[in-house]
């Protein structure tokens, strides 16, 4: 493993805001990216403020989904509206390698940024442009978040609700942070491309068409003619074999068996009910689906006679699949996580070390970047502004032409 980041020398330059746009220059700076986030004076980044909005929890002087999408980059607050901003832009696209956005169509175009405006500028250009409704259609010129563009738009906030229940609101970002592992794997498509060719590319992805890909397999069914399958009811599922029970002590099992031929004896032995497997109704897998109400209704029954802990032992000990449903508190202690160092330590200097969730992406052979601060608003205008080739006086004169801070 060598001690060289795997893309130290790649400059980055992050004009987006909020979650997708920025986690997908964040995976660049992990592997060793030089990324200077780019955010307008005084205001920066809406997505710094999102952490005192309910239901986010609030840490007191933390600011921790910041940090979790910023890490690793150079601050720098630049006013794109400003007269004299505009030549501050140009070098920047000139020195940099990727170029993050997610601008709507109609503001890219007032700020003189679409790919076309640029990549004359710099034909290595990798243009990486994330958007919530794509870049064509009726739709496109709509601001988009996770939760419209990515849950409620493509069906999925629909299939995942209980049968009878409203939709509810799914976690902050987790549409977000898959869109930009998919931006990350298009922009190191089209480095790999430029090692080919010499030539830059413009690289799109948008959360709808993330949403469409995570719920492709019911879309696919619909697109040849089936039905989508109806929202969830534990009581009545399509399969009891495929459910979540309750426990003893409040806790929650969830069973997915994939080999039903093979595990259901073992897990009728398993919860003490062998004599289970000469019943008609689970004799095999047409009768278990017709009949799952009653065999879910008796799972409830036996599932709430031990602790988890006990249930666990006995299907750990017949081989049987299943998950338990944890909660966050012990998702941050899991060792499962800190083996797989999915939980990484931010190197702040701090007595206490913070952990954060490292980005999926991994080569054995390669080391990451170990987490960093994430930049204050404009902390680092001046160090980016001088690699730029600007001089002291020259970084004033923007300074008092207010195209920065």
């Amino acid at each position: 493993m060598t001690d060289t980041p795997l893309l130290a020398g790649l400059h980055v330059v992050d004009l987006a805001s909020f979650i997708a746009g920025p986690a997908a220059a964040t995976v660049l700076g992990d592997f060793g990216a030089d990324v200077v986030k780019v955010e307008p004076p005084h205001v920066g980044d809406r997505y710094r403020a999102l952490s005192r909005f309910p239901p986010n929890p609030r840490v007191e002087g933390v600011n921790y989904p910041w940090q979790m999408d910023n890490r690793n980059k150079r601050g720098m607050a630049l006013d794109l509206k400003a007269p004299g901003a505009r030549p501050v832009v140009e070098r920047l696209v000139e020195w940099a390698d990727v170029l993050v956005t997610n601008f709507p169509p109609r503001t890219r175009a007032e700020l003189g940024l679409e790919y076309d405006d640029l990549a004359p500028r710099n034909r290595r250009l990798i243009y990486a442009d994330v958007t919530g409704f794509g870049e064509e259609g009726p739709e496109a010129h709509l601001p988009g978040f996770d939760v419209t563009a990515f849950w409620a738009r493509t069906g999925l906030m629909d299939v995942t609700r209980g049968r009878g229940a409203p939709p509810v609101m799914n976690a902050y970002g987790s549409g977000d942070h898959p869109t930009a592992i998919t931006l990350f794997a298009g922009i190191m498509t089209a480095l790999y491309r430029r090692e080919r060719t010499g030539e830059g590319a413009r690289v799109t992805a948008s959360l709808i068409a993330e949403g469409a890909w995570s719920v492709s397999m019911w879309l696919q069914a619909v697109l040849v003619g089936g039905k989508g399958p109806r929202p969830s009811d534990r009581t009545d599922p399509p399969n009891a074999l495929a459910n979540v029970y309750r426990t003893a002590d409040d806790r929650w099992l969830l069973l997915a068996f994939a080999d039903e031929d093979k595990q259901v004896p073992l897990f009728l032995r398993a919860i003490g009910r062998p004599e289970a497997a000469r019943d008609p109704d689970c004799a095999d897998t047409p009768s278990r689906r017709r009949h799952a109400a009653e065999i879910a209704a008796l799972l409830d029954r036996t599932f709430a006679t031990r602790p988890l802990a006990e249930w666990r032992e006995l299907l750990d000990a017949a081989g049987l699949t299943y998950g338990v449903v944890r909660t966050l508190e012990e998702c941050a202690r899991d060792p499962q996580l800190l083996a797989n160092q999915i939980l990484v330590p931010i190197e702040d200097g701090a007595t206490e070390r913070h952990l954060t969730i490292d980005s999926p992406v991994r080569l054995d052979q390669v080391r990451k970047v170990p987490p960093r601060p994430a930049p204050d608003l404009g902390e680092h205008t001046d160090s980016v502004l001088r690699d730029l080739g600007y001089d002291d006086a020259a970084i004033e004169s923007l300074r008092r032409a207010a195209a920065v801070d």
